[in-house]
């Protein structure tokens, strides 16, 4: 072999090489506090079609949901590939994802969930109350190699099924930034109701919407067709699945609620919806087992990067949520930036959110749960986080955490004498938030305190509130700058074993 062919092999072999290297490896090359197992690439097989070629119209008005069903069964039975949506507005109702699938959204692709809700009902799964379920818009279980891919938008249309607190649209500055969102709502129809036990506050609902815009009901009252509202993308069982640069806008319910999955990689997502969207939350992880979650953006009406893990024994049979790896993320506007809880029965294992931004968050970090629906932790790590303008608590951590729906009381029919959270191991390093409401607050159980938590290297100024904690053990501060000064643990009590930079708040004056 001559010397060029020898020299043209070996630049080969390295393409080869190069081609075959995890793109995603990039991201743990830092020194993680602890190991996490490697997200890998979803593969894909090389065929393309375009939702066209199975009769899609894109005017925003035609019902595309049997072209989609058509492409998706031709891809199933060439063995996968690429459904190809060009630029345009694409009405449609639920899309089933099949295996070794890509549905790739070109830049100005708009798929425009239809607001048709007889097209999302479950015939054979109810609720409790005997009502059914929704498909999400987007959903499948029971997949491996599925990714959602390209720079367009899945628009939910949110708007025809979510309730709208009344309390939370009318403040001035609301009104200022999003317009007269109430009597917009009042002028589609719908229905009003009081607000839970509130005599002074009420809730619309998108219900009788028939006479003025054509939408049918799908159950018997307001209350009960609010319990059916669908997810925007809803992945459930499966293996080796992608969500990368796409938009996820105006969902009915949660945005993303990928559940018992084995390699899961969000790269690069955008999510909007308005603040005050009831349950707007922009992504729930549940029992996933290996995953990465990069370069997001997100602004939300409830939380924003959400750990899940199950409700009691279902959730200990699911598995642990591991090996999360959650970098580079910007929260603006959600209940919390980065969220664990409220159900947890299945327990959290490595997980480690780094060089992340939570900015007008209610809560930057927000660890909720309840006896009921509680699990364990082991070696949970935050650290170079920024946040700014957090309009509650930096840090909370709370064992009596309850659900509500919207317009009525709690919800929560867990078996209260089981499953309760055991907050530990959680270590918060090197993050610095500017204005907040409070800094930390730490609520645990008589009897379960929350303990073994490190701040270190926290500095937390333009705070009103300082410190405060009911039923902690071991907590400790050990570099931290947090206001006032010098002592900021300013109400607690039922805490044993706590230090500030090496002080006891006991011998405080």
């Amino acid at each position: 072999m001559n010397m060029r062919k020898l020299v043209l092999s070996v630049l080969a072999l390295v393409s080869v090489a190069a081609m075959a290297q995890n793109p995603y490896d990039k991201y743990y090359t830092a020194d993680l506090p602890c190991a996490v197992e490697h997200v890998q690439p979803v593969v894909i097989p090389d065929y393309s079609v375009s939702i066209v070629d199975f009769g899609g119209v894109s005017d925003g008005v035609t019902d595309n949901t049997e072209a989609f069903a058509k492409a998706l069964e031709h891809l199933k039975k060439q063995g996968g590939g690429h459904l190809m949506v060009p630029d345009g507005k694409w009405l449609t109702g639920p899309i089933k994802l099949v295996s070794n699938l890509d549905l790739h959204l070109a830049d100005n692709a708009v798929i425009l969930g239809s607001t048709n809700k007889e097209l999302y009902v479950q015939e054979n799964d109810s609720l409790r109350d005997g009502s059914k379920k929704c498909h999400a818009l987007i959903y499948g279980s029971k997949l491996e190699n599925v990714s959602i891919t390209g720079r367009g938008t899945i628009d939910g249309q949110g708007i025809y099924w979510r309730p709208i607190k009344q309390k939370k649209v009318v403040a001035p500055e609301v009104v200022a930034a999003d317009g007269d969102v109430w009597g917009e709502a009042l002028a589609m129809g719908g229905v009003t109701k009081a607000d839970g036990d509130s005599k002074k506050w009420l809730v619309w609902y998108p219900f009788n919407l028939d006479k003025k815009l054509g939408i049918p009901n799908i159950a018997s009252d307001p209350i009960i067709q609010e319990k059916m509202r669908p997810h925007l993308v809803n992945i459930t069982d499966s293996k080796n699945v992608l969500l990368e640069n796409v938009h996820l806008l105006n969902s009915p319910k949660f945005h993303f609620v990928p559940t018992r999955i084995q390699n899961l990689i969000i790269d690069g997502v955008t999510i909007r919806c308005p603040h005050w969207a009831q349950n707007g939350d922009a992504m729930d992880p549940g029992n996933i087992q290996v995953a990465l979650i990069v370069n997001c953006n997100i602004s939300c009406g409830d939380d924003g990067i959400c750990m899940k893990g199950g409700v009691g024994q279902k959730g200990v049979d699911a598995g642990p949520q591991r090996d999360f790896l959650i970098t580079n993320d910007t929260v603006y506007r959600a209940h919390g930036g980065f969220v664990i809880g409220s159900e947890f029965s299945g327990g959290m294992q490595r997980l480690v959110v780094k060089d992340c931004r939570f900015e007008g968050t209610d809560i930057g970090c927000r660890f909720k749960s309840a006896p009921g629906r509680g699990g364990w932790c082991e070696d949970i790590y935050c650290y170079d986080i920024i946040m700014k303008d957090i309009r509650e608590s930096a840090f909370l951590i709370s064992s009596g955490y309850a659900d509500k729906g919207a317009g009525v009381s709690a919800t929560d029919s867990d078996d209260k004498n089981a499953f309760f959270p055991d907050w530990s191991n959680i270590t918060f390093r090197n993050i610095t938030c500017i204005g907040s409401k409070q800094a930390v607050e730490i609520q645990g159980l008589k009897g379960k305190p929350v303990h073994n938590i490190l701040f270190d290297g926290v500095t937390i100024i333009g705070n009103r509130g300082g410190v405060k904690m009911e039923w902690a053990e071991n907590i400790n501060f050990t570099n931290c700058n947090i206001n006032p000064k010098p002592m900021p643990i300013t109400e607690y009590k039922k805490i044993k074993n706590v230090r500030y930079n090496g002080k006891d708040p006991d011998a405080a004056e």
